[in-house]
């Protein structure tokens, strides 16, 4: 028979205590016994945002709304999203994307994504770069200015 993970009220496994950043988690792929599908369902209380604004390469997301408001910024500015809401974030900037909970309520949503081998996020609040690559062990946040020359050092 197949796992089930309910949406609305699944136990959630993992903290995020950053403050500012508070959220509770699952890996819903993982739970399910999913080798090659992921997903994880995020629980964000009040006045918490879900990451910093980034964008992605090497993953494309989707986000579905379980429940509550969260207010969703973009490129192209912010919106609150309702329940059974789905968006899409391509790769690249212009996917770049984070969630707030302005409400009173916690907020849950589903992100869905395709995750290479080897994974890039930008910070563009910030300035950083993060490149990942899990299967080799590595997993680097460094500052993406001043920018180099392909020549500098060598």
């Amino acid at each position: 028979m197949s796992n089930v993970f309910n949406l609305l009220d699944g136990v959630l496994d993992s903290e995020e205590e950053q403050p500012g950043y508070r959220n509770r988690r699952t890996q819903v792929g993982a739970a399910l016994g999913a080798e090659l599908l992921g997903a994880t369902i995020y629980e964000t209380p009040p006045g918490e945002k879900l990451w910093p604004y980034h964008w992605e390469l090497g993953c494309e997301e989707f986000l579905l709304v379980v429940s509550g408001t969260p207010t969703l910024r973009t490129p192209e500015g912010e919106r609150t999203l309702e329940p059974g809401d789905l968006v899409a974030f391509p790769e690249g900037e212009a996917g770049a994307h984070q969630l707030r909970n302005d409400s009173d309520a916690p907020f849950r949503v589903l992100i869905a994504s395709t995750k290479s081998g080897l994974y890039v996020a930008g910070y563009p609040d910030s300035n950083k770069l993060l490149i990942d690559a899990p299967a080799h062990g590595r997993r680097t946040m460094f500052r993406d200015t001043p920018e180099l020359d392909y020549w500098d050092s060598e």
